[in-house]
């Protein structure tokens, strides 16, 4: 073998090496705590409406992603979750309907699934949440339907939420389905759930040997547990 042949085995071989090892090697660290520089909201001044308002907890949230995918031949749903969920929201106990919700945030970089190679995977090919500007997903509430003037018996409600959702730098308007349950005074509970297609935010799957499908569609879950933003001592 010529000293050519074998300077270009060398140079696939370390090109190989090169992109095995950036595509399975850990997704980058997140750059900062979920809920720094997330919208804190605040009660208006002189307002009339006995707004108080609430902190999404991390210990207690979650959100998540599931998509269906063909394994090495065999069904499998992918599924990727983190607690690194942020935001506020202002509840007048009196009179539910009045409940404002401010901007979601949600750090992709911290998303897991079972597999370390995968998210390397999605941090750095579909996301791309290892750059800056993508490193946060978000949520702006439009409008909220379905909760009830009367809060009495702190009952369950089944609501429509709608707003912007961002992910990687393109934002559509998508609604999610799911149950508000004011539990107490001192905690409310969000279940919410929605389906998008991944293309429609530009996103792209790498094609690999072992996967021979992807579905187009993607569900979406939250389990939100907020509480009195006083009760956590952030004022």
């Amino acid at each position: 073998m010529n000293k050519i042949a074998s300077g270009i085995i060398i140079l696939v071989i370390v090109v190989v090496l090169g992109s095995v090892i950036y595509l399975t090697r850990p997704p980058k660290s997140a750059t900062e705590d979920i809920q720094t520089n997330t919208e804190t909201l605040t009660p208006p001044e002189n307002s009339k409406l006995n707004l108080t308002p609430y902190r999404i907890s991390q210990e207690q949230s979650e959100v998540e992603f599931n998509i269906d995918e063909v394994l090495n031949g065999k069904p499998f749903t992918v599924v990727g979750k983190t607690s690194q969920v942020a935001g506020d929201i202002l509840i007048d106990l009196g009179d539910l309907s009045l409940a404002e919700m401010g901007t979601i945030r949600i750090n992709a970089r911290t998303l897991k699934t079972d597999n370390i190679n995968r998210d390397g995977a999605i941090s750095r090919l579909i996301l791309k949440s290892e750059k800056e500007e993508f490193e946060f997903i978000e949520f702006k509430p439009i409008s909220i339907t379905g909760l009830p003037a009367n809060a009495n018996n702190f009952q369950r409600s089944v609501v429509e939420i709608t707003g912007e959702l961002t992910i990687a730098g393109t934002t559509k308007t998508v609604t999610f389905g799911g149950i508000v349950d004011l539990i107490s005074e001192d905690q409310i509970s969000v279940l919410a759930q929605t389906k998008i297609f991944y293309k429609d935010f530009g996103l792209t799957i790498p094609e690999v040997p072992f996967v021979a499908s992807v579905e187009d569609e993607v569900t979406l879950k939250a389990i939100i547990n907020a509480f009195p933003v006083s009760e956590e001592g952030s004022e």
